[in-house]
């Protein structure tokens, strides 16, 4: 099997530059958490002891937040252990999960580790989902399909009727709404209606979570159950659980950076759109993935990164002619774009 291909950490980023580090390739929030975080992480006095294995505080907390029953809600070390009970409860060795590349890398790997088959329905030129090829591929091994909303790494979104015309066939479908907060469009309210519909999000990143691994599921009633029967006992940890009530206990805050980053993305498209060998796509996530019309993407990545700005490459056949950037700070898009002109005129 192939290994998922993660970012490199900060520190040993700083060791390929000597000047100052703009990290745009994790979709990281650039603002980071809430105060509040850091503030009840150092007062909290409980470290030593384990954590709630029923997720009680956290589960009533994000009732409120997504506006459904804690009866629905799991939570994960992320989402990606999500991804992995998910296949745990419903996958056999051999059997079938259809994936909706290019996109998230995490649902192919765990369907691997899980011991079942990936099969891929390409999405279309403007990365699109393909309905009719995920039904003409479908068969009694077909237990799960994945679908990113924004798609990650094309930033695209899929609509509800797309949505339930992919449940009513019966499977166990999963959208994947990691980046929900820059979109404001969900699918969640829809999850007590069909028993086979769930939602994945994440705090790593319109929260600023990322280093902390925290991230939640919206199941039907019966699925959660399931899930929370599987799952490791103590799967989240009690930092985990103390940075979640405290962002959830800090939304203005956050929302007010989520604001900012969304104001920021179109700063960004626009200043990409201006460089004539670019093709940037409109995205709805915190991240904008451009096609290099003139050029070697791998090259210019190379390029950006000894000028101490990181961006994503992905070495697969649909996307070896982009890159992906996360959106940052206003300072942050004028490094980049600044690096961009010298590494094409270079």
């Amino acid at each position: 099997m192939k290994s998922y291909t993660p970012i490199e950490p900060i520190e040993i980023l700083g060791q390929r530059t000597q000047g100052r580090i703009v990290k745009l390739d994790g979709n990281e929030n650039p603002y980071g958490c809430s105060s509040k975080v850091y503030q009840d992480l150092a007062n909290y006095p409980h470290y030593h002891i384990y954590p709630d294995p029923e997720q009680r505080k956290l589960r009533q907390a994000l009732e409120g937040y997504a506006s459904l029953d804690c009866k629905h809600i799991v939570c994960g070390s992320g989402s990606d252990e999500l991804i992995d009970l998910i296949l745990r409860l419903f996958l056999k060795p051999g059997e079938e999960v259809i994936n909706c590349p290019p996109t998230f890398g995490m649902y192919p790997f765990s369907t691997e580790v899980c011991g079942g088959k990936i099969v891929n329905v390409p999405r279309d030129e403007d990365f699109a989902i393909d309905i009719t090829g995920i039904k003409r591929v479908m068969n009694e091994k077909t237990k799960v399909i994945f679908i990113a909303s924004p798609n990650n790494p094309s930033g695209n979104l899929i609509t509800e009727q797309e949505i339930l015309e992919l449940v009513n066939t019966g499977r166990i479908v999963a959208v994947d709404e990691a980046y929900f907060e820059f979109s404001n469009i969900t699918m969640a309210n829809l999850v007590p209606d069909y028993p086979n519909l769930i939602v994945l999000r994440t705090f790593s990143k319109w929260a600023g979570l990322a280093g902390l691994r925290a991230g939640y599921g919206i199941f039907p009633a019966e699925i959660a159950t399931y899930l929370m029967k599987i799952k490791q006992p103590y799967n989240i940890n009690v930092a985990a659980q103390v940075a979640v009530l405290a962002s959830l206990a800090d939304i203005d805050y956050l929302r007010c950076n989520i604001a900012k980053i969304i104001s920021e993305r179109e700063r960004l498209f626009n200043k990409l759109k201006e460089l004539e060998w670019l093709k940037p796509y409109p995205s709805r996530a915190n991240f904008i993935l451009c096609s290099i019309l003139s050029g070697d993407a791998e090259e210019i990545w190379r390029q950006l990164q000894k000028k101490g700005i990181f961006v994503r490459y992905f070495d697969s056949h649909r996307l070896r002619d982009c890159l992906r950037i996360s959106v940052g700070k206003p300072e942050d898009t004028d490094a980049l774009i600044e690096a961009l002109k010298e590494v094409k005129n270079g």
